[in-house]
């Protein structure tokens, strides 16, 4: 009898160990047409809740029963492929363009648009494969089948959910830079920009299959963005100058001129000793999955790159400021860890509160000729105590008079203050990026420890004087909130851009050539000016003087350097892939911002000049932009 007892409760069993047995599948996704990754695609459990979501690399990780389970992998613009689980545990998809799906559905924001009514989701709230969590009615709507921005669409039905929740992010007007002359305004100075936040802010929205806003697009962020093979400095200057010159692909009328600088790279075990402080936002906005949970994994990536002679304390705010943990040496990183670890989100942003009390804590263990900086890891959302733009501004040019940096880091989406964020780290010596993503933070904190954190040269300015005898007009293209008068060159005082370890930072100018005909060029001749009142003669194949002067990051008068660029006709598909790729680059941000200076240049034209310029690629940085193209493409048909 008890034998029998024992077979029946085995029997009863079967199937719940049989259901509770679980395998981790991996594996990567491809285009069909080019074999690039894609990034942002959906990998469900069919029939349930259970997801994921692939990489910049195209890569996923997804946990499911060891049973009869189906993948189904879904993107915007693609065939949605289903793929039985067999009895290996990676599996690799190729994904096929549905034009079908693509002529009926347009992504808008935080929605789908289709061509016979506006459909309105929160993604919060959607459940695939069946109805929504919170409204079990179903509403008739146009017959089509995909997921659009992690939106389950069924055959001849949508569910319907919960209001979307009003986006209140902030982004500070762009005003696009225009075409100067090059006789009546020969200098054009600006300040240097090594912030990459721009374009993981973008490639977020365009993962998830939202429009971009214009003024989100920092054309300079998004060329800094990658590294460029520029020639390491050789002599005192902590600097070397790269320029080259040849036709605008977007205007084959204008030239274009790629100005780049190569910060020296010094080995981080030859860093000086850092002070650090994380100043971290604990506040109720806080509590979402890509907010502290993502700050807490991202950061442990930047603690394990500690050394026993760097130090970190941590500061938090929420309705009020407080220490959490007292300098520490990193060679106790599981303290700092542990520490970590206990932070949760509540309460209201006292930010201005918990700046003053980080830099306080940064002066108390300053370290001479060390790194000392505070990085602060927030959404931006401040709303108690110096909250204003202007606030902050003033708060952050007073302390950084100490001889702290900083460095900002942004999370989350919805109400992201980026305007806030990139006032923060322009006025306090430091440096800008955006973390959406684990990825995002390995490049940030660990691929670029050394350019992120330690700074080699502070106030960094460019001046370029152009020979209106070969340049009719010029503009510069993206830095519109980094232009300074022509008189803040030589002034020590006039703050400017800092560039760290190993960074490069890269400039394009468009050019009218002297002689050329342009539309969006055009005043009558000067009455009482002349191009031959000019000191250089008018057989000198100057096109151009570079000047760039910089302080050391405990100095307060700056060098001077200046490098001459001649006048060459070179056929764009000999220029180097760097040239092409900053091209390639600048022309997809002005695409993103509709400038009026691309009107005949496209997504798939930016596509074709990317692929032939993405070089070594060793990251896969350059692979995952191509992909943003294609993916940008495929939403505008442009």
């Amino acid at each position: 009898m008890k034998t029998r007892i024992y077979l029946l409760g085995a029997m009863l069993l079967l199937p719940v160990m049989a259901f509770s047995q679980s395998r981790t599948i991996t594996g990567k996704v491809t285009g069909a047409t080019d074999s690039l990754p894609i990034p942002g695609v959906s990998v469900t459990h069919k029939g349930t809740t259970t997801g994921s979501v692939t990489d910049g690399s195209g890569t996923y990780s997804i946990t499911v029963p060891d049973n009869k389970t189906i993948l189904v992998f879904s993107f915007i613009g693609y065939k949605t492929q289903e793929v039985p689980m067999g009895i290996s545990n990676v599996i690799n998809v190729t994904l096929e363009v549905d034009a079908m799906a693509l002529d009926e559905v347009v992504v808008v924001g935080y929605g789908v648009e289709t061509s016979k009514r506006e459909l309105s989701y929160s993604v919060a709230e959607t459940r695939r494969g069946g109805r929504s969590r919170k409204d079990k009615q179903q509403s008739p709507a146009p017959a089509l089948q995909g997921s659009v921005a992690g939106v389950q669409i069924n055959n001849g039905y949508y569910d319907t959910v919960a209001p979307v929740e009003p986006n209140t992010e902030e982004y500070g007007t762009i005003n696009e830079n225009v075409f100067r002359g090059a006789l009546q305004d020969p200098l054009s100075t600006f300040s240097i920009d090594v912030d990459a936040a721009s374009y993981s802010n973008v490639r977020r929205f365009i993962q998830n299959g939202q429009q971009v806003p214009k003024d989100a697009v920092r054309i300079e962020e998004m060329i800094n963005y990658f590294d460029y093979d520029y020639t390491q400095p050789t002599g005192e200057d902590p600097f070397s100058i790269y320029t080259e010159v040849s036709a605008a692909p977007w205007n084959d009328q204008h030239k274009l001129v790629h100005i780049g600088l190569q910060g020296k790279k010094i080995p981080v075990d030859n860093l000086p000793a850092s002070n650090l402080v994380f100043l971290i936002d604990v506040s109720g906005s806080m509590s979402d999955p890509n907010k502290l949970p993502l700050l807490q994994s991202s950061f442990k990536l930047l603690v394990e790159q500690l050394r026993k002679q760097d130090r970190v304390a941590i500061v938090v705010y929420a309705g009020a400021a407080g220490v959490v943990l007292p300098s520490t040496s990193g060679a106790e990183k599981q303290k700092i860890i542990n520490a970590l670890d206990n932070l949760q989100a509540g309460g209201s942003t006292a930010g201005g509160a918990g700046i003053q009390l980080a830099y306080a804590i940064a002066k108390e263990n300053f370290q001479k000729d060390g790194n000392n900086r505070v990085i602060l890891a927030t959404d931006g959302d401040f709303n108690v105590g110096a909250s204003s733009d202007q606030d902050m501004e003033h708060l952050i040019e007073q302390k950084r008079g100490d001889g702290i940096f900083l460095t900002v880091l942004g999370y989350g989406m919805g109400n992201y203050k980026d305007k806030k964020m990139e006032i923060l780290a322009d006025k306090g010596n430091g440096n800008y990026a955006y973390i959406d993503n684990m990825l995002e933070a390995q490049k940030t904190l660990v691929n670029e420890f050394g350019g992120t954190l330690f700074t080699i040269a502070k106030d960094v300015k460019l001046q370029i004087e152009f020979n209106p005898d070969k340049v009719q007009a010029y503009r510069l293209i993206g830095y519109e909130n980094r232009m300074l008068q022509a008189e803040d060159f030589n002034n020590d005082k006039k703050d400017a851009g800092e560039l760290g370890s190993g960074h490069t930072v890269t400039a394009l100018y468009e050019i009218i050539p002297a002689g050329v005909k342009s539309a969006f060029y055009d005043i009558d001749k000067l009455k009482y000016q002349k191009p031959s009142g000019t000191t250089v003669s008018s057989n000198s194949n100057e096109l151009m003087t570079v000047k760039f002067r910089y302080k050391k990051p405990d100095g307060n008068t700056s060098k001077l350097l200046q490098q001459v660029l001649l006048d060459k006709n070179v056929a764009l598909e000999n220029t180097s892939d760097d040239f092409r790729w900053s091209a390639a680059v600048a022309g997809f941000g002005m695409l993103l911002r509709e400038s009026q200076y691309v009107k005949e240049f496209g997504f798939k034209d930016v596509l074709a000049l990317a692929q032939g310029a993405r070089g070594k690629d060793v990251e896969g940085y350059r692979g995952e932009f191509i992909g943003l193209i294609r993916n940008q493409n495929l939403m505008t048909r442009r």
